[in-house]
């Protein structure tokens, strides 16, 4: 690990130069993002998993780019044309691009027109003509005529000599970064409807006919371009300002206008860009857009996803999940307070088969039975009309209950998994969704590691994005999630379990065949006998693995064991009972402490000692306590009882770059516009909302055709 790339890495992840030092030591030591950030905070100077995983990148990049520059600086070498200059050149590149172009003059390339030129001896009377000199140019290529060498006319000596200036100029580095920044500067991205293309729902319209300029086009319209053009419905391409390139390039090229040669150059450069330079910018400049599209798709994606899962548990009380449908019935699920199923049962509230009457006996004899206090709804199709429904039930129910509409997404990919099957081998597909749904409400978490990320659908054009890049950035977003939150070694699945710093699908099944064979786990120390559970492993992962039961407190907190001793010196500085942890006087006795000279006397770094003591104080923090609980509804509106101005709450469902949906309880969820999110220039509305959030909202506009509701979140005046 050079000084070279350790500062290259710093300046491409924006984070300075010692803490990325510290880091990529850490990484290269076998050390994972999440524990790296939570128990090693001294040397990242409190770096989060977002910045430890933009090193991480950046450290691969770099290395990458090095091994590139080697691999190129070989190449040419051995080919005998590798001079200081060009070595120097490619050694100070900073970007990937950079060192394709200056290897593109010396790549091995198909059999071209310049080549052929070449080959029929045209190289020197190219040479020629961009000296410039007073001669006339057909005379000078005269001497080159050579039935032998397929030259048979001056005017194919020139034709070849004028392939080898195209190919020359469209292979100079700096002449093609210079097209490249005119292009991106003044060029068009433009879309037209294809001949015959079919678009019946009118998805592309505002495409049919569009130009708009490179610098100025937003993610999601790449996509849209992107998608509409793979369909086959639209013509899409770069315009470019084709004077102005053409002209700079003669600038750069043409020293001496009087010479006779010069018409020969002007039509070799402009040559040089249509036929050789602009179709491969345009695909440089396409490939970088859609990069750029796909990593802000990715990132709001991400976003969401980390919100859904962070969703606060609904802990402590027994749930009603329902899977709505109108021809087989709504699947009905009872889940106690521990998530375990009860009962499974179907009802048919809902034509055609409509029985009203027997399906509220149904709810309202499950509810009674068991007692239970909420009802998660999935949003599926029948939605709508199953909250209808069970507002009404809602009604006559002896005691109090609310309902929760649950965002089901991907939870019919999980009941028909291999996974499903095996927890629920007696129940239908349908069934096992509304058991679920309801475990959704009551952990999350939990319930969402069990399905593929791709699966869950909270974010924009995430189809349209690069499959390995979207599996990698949800991958990382679970991981993170799961580790902030911490993981209940006896309860928690295998699904669950993998996502844990450290642990392979291999070891979380053991953890669990190891449980399941030899009882709960009483102590931390018990998963060093876990087959494939190695000494590094145990590092990385315990301090996430939680044991609820155990003796000694520690193990069922986010202590790693590593401090341990350090923790029991703070509690004998604070006469703290470990018995005790979590109690006001605890709270208070340990926030009493010098922190500043209590680790200068135990040698000990401030950052980590803060980090012990705080846990020593919310020995059972979840940091999803920090979230907004879920939005419970004992009515439910219909969209002709909007109008405009009504202020309600809702539940923030989606978010995407032009804004955000919010589900209001009324049949379609509505839109509040980026211009709408608050007072003053909102950037993104992921800077002010996430999915999850409880927000107010105000009625802006209904179409009730259409089924589209306007909302804003900018109060009215005089509210």
């Amino acid at each position: 690990m050079t000084d070279k790339l350790i500062a290259a890495t710093a300046k491409r992840a924006s984070i300075s130069t010692k803490q990325t030092a510290n880091v990529i030591s850490l990484l290269d030591e076998g050390n994972t993002v999440p524990f790296i950030a939570r128990y090693r905070k001294e040397a990242t100077g409190s770096l989060d998993e977002v910045e430890i995983k933009a090193i991480e990148d950046a450290y691969h990049y770099e290395k990458g780019l090095e091994q590139r520059k080697e691999e190129v600086i070989r190449l040419i070498e051995e080919q005998g044309k590798l001079t200081d200059e060009l070595k120097k050149e490619i050694e100070s590149a900073t970007v990937l691009q950079r060192v394709e172009d200056l290897y593109r003059p010396y790549k091995q390339k198909r059999r071209t027109r310049a080549m052929i030129a070449i080959e029929s001896g045209l190289e020197p009377l190219a040479d020629k003509l961009m000296k410039f000199g007073p001669e006339n140019p057909e005379e000078l290529a005269a001497a080159y005529v050579n039935e032998e060498k397929n030259i048979a006319s001056v005017d194919e000596a020139l034709a070849g000599a004028r392939d080898i200036l195209a190919e020359r100029i469209a292979d100079d580095a700096a002449l093609r970064e210079s097209v490249r920044k005119l292009a991106w500067s003044d060029g068009q991205m433009a879309a037209t409807l294809r001949k015959g293309a079919e678009d019946e729902r009118g998805v592309y319209e505002m495409y049919y006919e569009y130009e708009e300029p490179l610098k100025k086009i937003v993610p999601h319209r790449v996509l849209a371009l992107n998608r509409g053009e793979k369909e086959e419905v639209l013509r899409v391409g770069v315009t470019f300002p084709v004077e102005r390139i053409v002209g700079m390039l003669e600038r750069e090229l043409i020293k001496k206008q009087q010479s006779p040669s010069v018409v020969h150059v002007k039509e070799a450069t402009e040559d040089a860009f249509k036929r050789l330079i602009a179709p491969s910018v345009e695909r440089e400049i396409r490939t970088a857009l859609t990069e750029k599209a796909e990593a802000q798709a990715i990132h709001v994606f991400s976003e969401n996803l980390k919100s859904l899962l962070l969703q606060p548990p609904l802990k402590g009380r027994m749930v009603l999940g329902v899977d709505p449908a109108f021809r087989t019935g709504c699947k009905l699920a009872v889940i106690d307070e521990t998530g375990k199923m009860l009962e499974v049962s179907v009802i048919y509230p809902h034509p055609p088969k409509a029985s009203k009457e027997a399906s509220k006996k149904t709810i309202l004899s499950t509810l009674a039975k068991y007692n239970i206090p909420i009802i998660a709804i999935g949003n599926g199709t029948a939605s709508r009309e199953t909250e209808k429904f069970i507002a009404e039930c809602i009604k006559e129910a002896k005691d109090p209950v609310a309902y929760v509409i649950v965002n089901e997404a991907g939870a019919s990919v999980y009941s028909a998994s291999a996974q499903a099957r095996e927890e629920f081998p007696d129940l239908q597909v349908e069934q096992r969704s509304a058991v679920s749904i309801a475990r959704r409400l009551q952990d999350p978490l939990s319930e969402l590691v069990k399905i593929d990320p791709e699966s869950i659908g909270v974010g924009q054009y995430q189809h349209d994005v690069a499959r390995k890049k979207l599996s990698e950035s949800l991958s990382f977003v679970v991981e993170t999630a799961v580790n902030r939150v911490g993981v209940n070694v006896n309860t928690a699945s295998s699904s669950l379990l993998q996502y844990v710093a450290g642990l392979s699908k291999t070891v979380a099944e053991n953890i669990v065949k190891a449980r399941e064979e030899e009882g709960l786990f009483q102590k931390r120390t018990q998963l060093k006998k876990v087959p494939r559970l190695g000494a590094k492993t145990y590092e990385q992962a315990i301090g996430f693995l939680r044991i609820p039961e155990a003796k000694d407190r520690f193990d069922s907190t986010g202590l790693h064991p590593e401090s341990y001793a350090i923790a029991e010196q703070v509690l004998s500085e604070a006469g703290v009972d470990k018995n005790l942890l979590g109690k006001e006087e605890a709270v208070e006795a340990l926030s009493a402490l010098d922190v500043r000279s209590l680790a200068e006397k135990l040698d000990i770094g401030e950052v980590t000692l803060r980090d012990i003591i705080d846990t020593l104080k919310r020995p059972n923090r979840d940091p999803r306590d920090d979230y907004p609980q879920p939005l419970l509804k004992a009515d439910v509106l219909d969209i002709k009882d909007l109008y405009e101005g009504i202020e309600m709450q809702g539940t923030v469902r989606n978010v995407v770059d032009f804004g955000a949906f919010v589900d209001i309880g009324v049949s379609e969820d509505g839109l509040v516009h980026i211009s709408k999110l608050k007072k003053g220039f909102v950037k993104h509305p992921l800077d002010v909302v996430a999915s999850g959030d409880i927000v107010t909202v105000w009625v802006e506009g209904v179409d009730k055709n259409k089924g589209r509701i306007s909302l804003t979140m900018i109060p009215p005046k005089g509210n």
